[in-house]
């Protein structure tokens, strides 16, 4: 049995998702992370609850528009800064967000027509997210696939996820945990009849180096994949590719050993080489870029790193 109408908050939801899981999958993000990571490509995902973005592309200029202007009723939003408009043929006046006036209230986003304006995080209870699920089943049964519940750290949301992986399993639907394993064991351990695979994080083996870089220590993100292992659980293990910061022979080797130790547990190590693709949401939540922006790791890199894992015995390693 499962409570249908608890609520979850989430940023988005992506349908036909192929690198989540096994299949065609359905990607449900949650709001809401106790990790910092400084190269965090989802900055909207940090925090639980509503946020007000702006994206200045589709912001059509007060001359034209100029609705969200009037609504506000801190006074946030103000005449801003100019831009050319399409033809190139004059100038728009775009809106500039005052963050320290700004409460996240939406009614600003409510009053934009080209939602240049708008609030990320949104509440579905299970039966509402179930529902747009059960339409993409049809897929997920063809494919193999089914639904991966992520984040932020979806285990920052216990209750909604307990209960929407029972619904999931009700229906005959496979599920992903995508986790960066940084929780209590309990929360964990509740879940665990309920998920078929979990999307798991490694992003230093070093505890210090991993706390300067995510903000907290990796001792109990490995002792709960020991746990997942010794209990029968799944995983898919990801790995980000940070030059600078985690790219070196000796993490490598570390993690190779790591990796070992869970044994048939794991059934497949994914190397997500760095992109910068993300620093453009730090903009749109009015925030500074983040600490750690990097040249991508090289495809000849990317395959050397594979080699090294696969030369320590290690034959399910995928660049993604």
């Amino acid at each position: 049995m499962y409570d249908k109408n608890v609520k979850g908050k989430f940023y988005d939801i992506q349908g036909f998702s192929v690198h989540d899981g096994p299949g065609i999958r359905t990607t449900c993000f949650l709001k809401g992370c106790p990790l910092r990571c400084l190269w965090c490509h989802s900055p909207e995902s940090q925090e639980f609850g509503p946020e007000l973005n702006w994206m200045e592309i589709k912001c059509s200029g007060i001359e034209e528009c100029g609705k969200c202007l009037n609504v506000c009723p801190h006074g946030a939003i103000t005449p801003g800064g100019t831009k050319k408009s399409p033809t190139g043929d004059k100038d728009l006046t775009l809106v500039k967000v005052d963050r320290s006036k700004c409460d996240n209230c939406g009614k600003c986003a409510e009053a934009c027509p080209a939602q240049a304006l708008y609030i990320c995080g949104k509440d579905y209870t299970v039966e509402e997210l179930m529902e747009r699920i059960r339409r993409e089943k049809p897929f997920y049964d063809t494919s193999g696939g089914g639904v991966t519940i992520s984040g932020g750290e979806c285990l920052n949301q216990p209750e909604f996820l307990l209960n929407f992986l029972k619904a999931c399993k009700d229906e005959d639907i496979h599920t992903a945990v995508d986790t960066t394993g940084f929780a209590q064991w309990e929360l964990i351990e509740s879940i665990l009849p309920y998920t078929d695979i979990f999307l798991y994080d490694l992003k230093h083996m070093d505890s210090e180096m991993h706390k300067r870089g995510t903000g907290v220590p990796n001792e109990l993100i490995l002792e709960n994949a020991r746990k997942i292992a010794k209990a029968g659980g799944k995983f898919q293990i990801r790995v980000p590719v940070m030059p600078l910061y985690n790219e070196s022979e000796e993490n490598f080797d570390k993690l190779g050993k790591f990796v070992l130790e869970l044994g048939d547990a794991v059934e497949v190590v994914q190397l997500l080489p760095y992109h910068n693709l993300g620093v453009v949401k730090w903009e749109r939540l009015g925030r500074d870029h983040p600490v750690l922006e990097a040249t991508a790791p090289s495809n000849e890199f990317m395959e050397m790193r594979k080699k090294q894992l696969e030369d320590m015995g290690l034959t399910n390693v995928i660049i993604h």
